[in-house]
């Protein structure tokens, strides 16, 4: 079950993140540039939290505490590109009212 899991992991997010690069010297816009780092980050951190379940990568290197800071930051930038991304949607939409 854990394979299929890895593998889907692996082959959606690599999908996901080949449109975005495949997209991002087409798109000028600043929210959809947004969506697409926040979405290359999100496969960086899926395959990072691999390489960690397979003892590849350690995360004894930067530490805050007893938190890694590379699994600290690779989500919370993710989250902050999204909400950056819908922030300025919204805004455009309210403007245009």
């Amino acid at each position: 079950m854990d394979a299929i899991y890895i593998s889907s992991q692996l082959i959606l997010g690599a999908v996901a993140a080949f449109l975005a690069i495949f997209l991002w010297p087409k798109i000028r816009d600043a929210a959809w540039m947004l969506i697409i780092f926040g979405t290359i980050v999100a496969y960086i951190e899926t395959v990072y939290s691999l390489l960690k379940i397979f003892g590849i990568s350690s995360d004894d290197f930067f530490m805050i505490g007893s938190v890694s800071l590379i699994s600290l930051i690779l989500p919370t930038i993710r989250t902050i590109f999204f909400i950056a991304a819908f922030t300025i949607m919204i805004y455009r939409q309210s403007r245009n009212k």
